[in-house]
């Protein structure tokens, strides 16, 4: 078990933000759980990142395995590693999280750097409206033009992903580890079949262009130039 010193009172967080944690050693899931939740968290933990529900929504995710955001899913959400003092294995993590503890830590400063972190990411919505195309995640509703639009499950998750940041292009690795959970490379071409019937989906809906093939790099949701504006919406 890690070391840390006897903590002094933390004030707390925002009410029942909404936390994760991964951390496949037990002494310390239960020590963090405990203390969490007694600074206003509203905690999930889990011994291993592959046991995350993948309907999961959190405000922020607290990773105790670096090497666990290769392989697995991880919520689309601000991500705090705790991991060792390694400067490969931290540098890695970086290119893939949002902070980095090295353990050993003080449980204060993993605090800290939790309500620092959530201050620098916008609070998220469960509705993300880009102009003619509204998605609301807890309702699991799409609306096109103020119509709604019928998607299947995966495709929901796949334009919710592109969604949150549509004009971004997400890799097609990427996709597939964040939407249906490979761990790695898959010659599967599930990605490229969900978003041709997306795209059909929006485009009969009135979004012209939307679901942007990036060849030989990923998807992005939002046509070039198109910023929600009624032109985006009209036949070329």
């Amino acid at each position: 078990m890690d070391i840390w010193r006897t903590r002094a009172p933390v004030s707390s967080v925002a009410a029942m933000t909404a936390l994760m944690l991964a951390e496949p050693e037990a002494t310390m899931r239960v020590y963090l759980e405990r203390q969490l939740r007694s600074d206003g968290f509203d905690v999930l933990a889990f011994p291993s990142a592959e046991l995350l529900p993948r309907a999961a929504n959190p405000d922020v995710f607290v990773l105790g395995e670096p090497e666990a955001l290769d392989r697995c899913r991880v919520p689309d959400c601000p991500v705090i590693v705790l991991g060792r003092s390694d400067p490969g294995t931290k540098v890695r993590a970086l290119e893939r999280c949002d902070d980095y503890l090295t353990r050993p830590f003080v449980y204060e400063e993993l605090v800290a750097r939790i309500r620092a972190v959530l201050r620098r990411c916008p609070p998220r919505s469960d509705v993300v409206d880009l102009g003619p195309l509204v998605v609301d995640r807890s309702g699991r509703r799409v609306l096109v033009q103020g119509s709604e639009v019928s998607l299947s499950q995966k495709e929901f998750a796949l334009l919710v992903k592109l969604a949150t940041d549509p004009d971004r292009v997400f890799t097609r690795e990427h996709l597939l580890r964040d939407v249906w959970g490979y761990p790695g490379y898959s010659a599967t071409r599930t990605v490229e079949s969900h978003a041709s019937r997306l795209r059909v989906k929006l485009t009969a809906a009135g979004l012209f262009g939307w679901v942007v093939n990036d060849w030989g790099v990923g998807y992005k949701l939002r046509p070039p130039g198109c910023s929600g504006s009624p032109a985006c919406t009209s036949s070329p």
